[in-house]
């Protein structure tokens, strides 16, 4: 149980996707300026890193078992990943209409969101069978950690909008300096897990 809360907490905090390996920054950027389609991607995203991640830590195992992991991992998860943006939108679409015309664009690129793929080359990776609760807590940790940084972010985003920014500094900007201080935050955990 050790190796989960370790995987969990490592992967939301430590080394977190946004913040200590900057991917995702397109959407991380482009959708957090209102906390509620933040959080409808926050979502969104969780729910296909989740899924997307499990079924690829399986389908690892049998493209090694075919002998085809090296050249074909990478096509096998897109396609993975894709078909399940492609039921996310399907959902959002039909469940709630107003967050998908909010999400527009962003929803498609979660296909390609280095969030997503990234997490399932990792544990598409793990060869281990005994490791799945380590697959649990990196499946779990990375998109919360996602959403936990792309929450803070539009709340902060949100603030910034009313406040007096110097003109130089108004959007992607102050985002980015914002981001970057959020990192060095951040950054004061590594080393604790």
């Amino acid at each position: 149980m050790a190796a989960f809360y370790t995987a969990l907490l490592g992967s939301m905090i430590v080394s977190n996707s946004v913040l200590a390996g900057y991917k995702g920054l397109c959407s991380y950027l482009g959708i957090s300026k209102k906390s509620s389609s933040a959080f409808g991607m926050g979502v969104a995203l969780t729910f296909v890193c989740v899924l997307s991640g499990l079924i690829s830590w399986g389908l690892g195992f049998a493209l090694r078992a075919i002998g085809i992991y090296d050249f074909m991992s990478t096509i096998v998860f897109i396609l993975v990943i894709s078909s399940l943006v492609q039921l996310t939108e399907l959902i959002i679409k039909k469940f709630f209409p107003s967050l998908y015309k909010t999400l527009g664009i962003y929803l498609p690129l979660i296909t390609t969101n280095c969030v997503v793929l990234g997490l399932a080359l990792q544990v598409g990776g793990m060869s281990d069978p005994a490791s799945f609760l380590e697959v649990l807590g990196t499946v779990l940790g990375v998109p919360l950690g996602y959403f936990i940084v792309i929450m803070i972010f539009s709340c902060i985003q949100e603030r910034l909008e009313t406040s007096n920014t110097t003109y130089n500094f108004k959007g992607a900007a102050i985002g980015l300096i914002t981001t970057a201080i959020m990192a060095l935050a951040v950054y004061g955990f590594s080393g604790v897990i």
